[in-house]
């Protein structure tokens, strides 16, 4: 038998395009966009998709690959780097590595990330795949796989090259695979100041926004006078982390109002909001177990993406079974939990055991047996 449950929940609306936001951001750039971490979901745009060159934001696919290296052990942070002829003269930005000279991956990301270092990036495409032309191929086989169909890269830095281009939905989509899954990357994102050559060099963030925006977690700002000034900027609040991309923007200040804007935005319109019943879900009955109920739990936590307008009382059905016979395994499904919006099933998150339960033994079964006939007689 079953026994269903109604529970009233505080629950996020289901994140189909919504109707109920306030009006976008003011913004002042080519294009750009505005991008939710975890679910991926995009808030704002603003011609995403128009193909212009990204300067140094570039980096951030750099940045990726150096990170996914980091994590698979192919490389590691105390690793020495030595600079080669090439990329000592890079040129642009950059930290004035001499040729020959060797510094540690650790010191490259810091020159990288903070100093927008293009001899540092030039040096760790060499590192990692011999030749920056290799190191470009697997950009462009990275960028393929995370679906970024507007982009073609011709170098690890950024520095005007012709048909060097990218969208601010592709710089999103790498930005977004980069904290997702590298998240060890903001050791380095948020620097604000900092040294190279044991305090002989001094470094300050490219990215104002690190210094003067609340939540600020990075990325990458980028300007070269075509491409004029870009950025990719990410900042988290109350467990939601956003992405700004701002491609074409007239002027720094500018590039910065924007991505502040829309980071905003998003903050005083969007929520991360956890599935949880209002009431503990009733325990389960467990016929011939040591211990005589098993708790259900969800199986996995969940989380939806809501627009703040949308929030409101509402609706789960739970579903339990009456009873288990022992032995019950962790783990072991007993219900479920249907999520009601608008009076729609949204989704559905199984219960299941939250502990093993194992079977009496045979004597604990027989006096199980004579204490129900001894309390019936």
């Amino acid at each position: 038998m079953k026994k269903t449950l109604a529970l009233i929940l505080v629950l996020p609306f289901l994140f189909v395009p919504f109707t109920g936001a306030a009006a976008g951001p003011e913004t002042n750039a080519a294009a750009c966009i505005l991008m939710e971490k975890e679910s991926g979901t995009v808030l704002f745009e603003q011609n995403s998709h128009q193909k212009l060159e990204p300067a140094s934001v570039t980096k951030v696919m750099t940045l990726l690959l150096i990170m996914e290296a980091l994590d698979e052990g192919r490389i590691k942070k105390d690793d020495m780097v030595t600079t080669s002829t090439n990329a000592a003269g890079m040129g642009g930005s950059q930290v004035f590595l001499k040729e020959g000279e060797q510094m540690t991956v650790h010191d490259m990301l810091k020159a990288i990330c903070v100093a927008s270092g293009n001899d540092a990036s030039v040096a760790m495409a060499e590192h990692l795949y011999g030749s920056e032309a290799a190191f470009v191929e697997q950009m462009n086989k990275k960028a393929a796989q995370l679906g970024m169909k507007d982009t073609t890269f011709q170098n690890c830095t950024g520095l005007p090259a012709e048909g060097h281009m990218t969208s601010a939905h592709d710089i999103a989509l790498m930005s977004r695979e980069l904290i997702l899954k590298h998240p060890a990357i903001k050791e380095y994102t948020t620097i604000w100041m900092d040294t190279l050559r044991g305090g002989a060099f001094q470094l300050a963030n490219t990215n104002k926004l690190i210094y003067y925006y609340s939540g600020a977690t990075g990325l990458k700002t980028g300007s070269t006078d075509k491409a004029l000034y870009c950025l990719s900027a990410t900042a988290q609040r109350d467990n939601m982390e956003l992405i700004a991309v701002v491609l074409g923007s007239p002027t720094s200040v500018l590039r910065f109002e924007t991505a502040k804007n829309l980071l905003n935005y998003g903050f005083a319109n969007y929520t991360m909001q956890e599935i949880k019943p209002s009431e503990a879900i009733p325990p389960v009955v467990v016929n011939l177990g040591k211990v005589s109920t098993v708790q259900p739990v969800p199986a996995n936590e969940s989380r939806i993406l809501m627009d703040k307008s949308k929030v409101s009382n509402m609706r789960t059905s739970i579903t339990v079974v009456e009873n288990v016979t022992a032995p019950v395994e962790k783990g072991q499904k007993l219900g479920e939990m249907v999520v009601y919006l608008d009076d729609q099933p949204f989704q559905t998150i199984p219960l299941i055991a939250s502990e093993e339960i194992p079977r009496l033994g045979f004597f604990q079964v027989y006096r199980h047996l004579l204490d129900i006939l001894f309390l019936n007689a």
